[in-house]
C-alpha cells in the first residue's frame, strides 16, 4: 500500500527555530529535518495563532536528514520541510514504529538534489508482519544493581601496542543479504558497514564466522565493534581475532578505545587491512608493561547497567 493510502499528509508549519521562544520546561516539541533526538530540535512555548500538531502523528523529514521519520510523543510544530502524517485509521504505535523505518528505508532514493516532497505519498509500504499483532513494547523501567565505582584512570601510565600484536587480522567470509534471508529470521547478527546498532543489519538462522571477536568497518570510517556470538558478515568486514582470552567486558573496552581514532579514516582514506595492523592502540598495563585485561572488565562491570551487557 501507498503512504497515502494509510495517512493523511499534511503540511507541516514551515517554522523557524531561531523566531521561536526556547523554553525547556514546555510540552511542545519543534520538530526539523534532524535525524537525532526523535526529530526534535527544541523545547518553545506555543504560538496564540498556531494550533500544535497532536501526539502521535508520524513525522518525515522532506530534506535534509531525507525521510527520517517518528512517532512524536508530545505535541508539536515543525520547521521546513517536513511533512506530518495522520494515520487514516486506529494504529498502534509499535505499527506506526514500524512504518516509521519502512519509510526510512528508502532513503538511499534521495539526497539533497532529489527530495521527497512530491514522492513521499507514493512510496510503497508493505504489509504488517504477523508476528507484529502480538508484539508490544515493554515500557518497564530499566533498573541496575551496580553502583558506579571511582577506579583509577591515568591514561598516562598506559602504554601503545599495535593491532596487529594483539589481533590477527583477517576479512570475513562474505554473504549476501540475499542469501541469509532464504534462512528466515534468527538468532545470528549479520554485521554490515555501518556505525548503528553496533553494526548489525538484522539476525538470521545462519552464520559463518565465530564470535568473541572484534570487527572493523573497513568501508566507510573505521567503526569497531564487539561480537560475542556468533555471526556473519557483509563485504568490507574485518575480523580482528585476539591472542588472548576476551570476553564482552574487555571487548567493549578496547572497542571503544579503537573508535577514538575513527577521526583519522573516511571514504578517501579507508581503514584496510594493513591499515589496521598497523594502527597503535593505548592500554592500561600491568607492572611488566603488558595489558592490563583484568584492569579493562572491571572499569566496564564499575559502570551503572553493566549489569544489563
Amino acid at each position: 500500500m501507498k503512504v497515502s493510502e494509510l495517512f493523511t499528509l499534511h503540511q507541516g508549519n514551515s517554522f523557524e527555530l531561531i523566531n521561536m521562544e526556547v523554553d525547556r520546561r514546555s510540552e511542545l516539541n519543534f520538530v526539523a529535518r534532524t535525524s537525532e533526538n526523535n526529530g526534535v530540535a527544541a523545547k518553545i512555548k506555543a504560538i496564540n495563532a498556531a494550533v500544535p500538531f497532536p501526539a502521535g502523528y508520524i513525522t518525515v523529514a522532506l530534506g535534509g536528514s531525507v525521510l527520517s521519520s517518528f512517532v512524536q510523543y508530545k505535541p508539536f510544530y515543525t520547521g521546513f520541510h517536513v511533512m506530518v502524517l495522520e494515520p487514516k485509521s486506529n494504529m498502534r504505535l509499535e505499527e506506526k514504529l514500524f512504518y516509521c523505518h519502512c519509510i526510512k528505508m528508502n532513503a538511499y532514493r534521495y539526497r539533497y538534489g532529489r527530495q521527497a516532497n512530491k514522492t513521499l505519498k507514493d512510496i510503497e509500504l508493505p504489509e504488517l508482519p504477523d508476528w507484529l499483532s502480538s508484539y508490544a513494547i515493554d515500557y518497564s523501567r530499566i533498573e541496575t544493581k551496580i553502583e558506579k565505582k571511582k577506579l583509577p584512570f591515568d591514561t598516562s601510565l598506559w602504554n601503545k601496542f599495535k593491532i596487529g600484536d594483539l589481533f590477527n587480522v583477517c576479512g570475513t567470509r562474505t554473504t549476501k543479504i540475499d542469501i541469509l534471508k532464504e534462512y528466515g529470521a534468527g538468532t545470528y547478527p549479520y554485521v554490515t558497514t555501518q556505525a548503528s546498532n553496533n553494526g548489525v543489519e538484522g539476525f538470521y538462522n545462519y552464520w559463518t564466522e565465530q564470535g568473541k571477536v572484534l570487527v572493523i568497518d573497513s568501508a566507510v570510517a573505521g567503526f569497531c565493534s564487539y561480537q560475542d556470538s556468533n555471526f556473519s558478515a557483509s563485504d568490507h568486514v574485518e575480523k580482528l581475532v585476539p591472542h588472548f582470552m576476551i570476553n564482552k567486558y574487555t571487548g567493549l573496552f578496547i572497542a571503544t578505545v579503537i573508535n577514538l581514532d575513527r577521526y583519522r579514516y573516511n571514504y578517501g582514506r579507508k581503514y584496510n587491512q594493513k591499515k589496521i595492523k598497523e594502527a597503535v592502540v593505548k592500554l592500561p598495563v600491568q607492572e611488566n608493561g603488558s595489558p592490563d585485561w583484568q584492569f579493562m572488565e572491571s572499569y566496564i562491570k564499575a559502570l551503572p547497567y553493566s549489569d544489563k551487557i
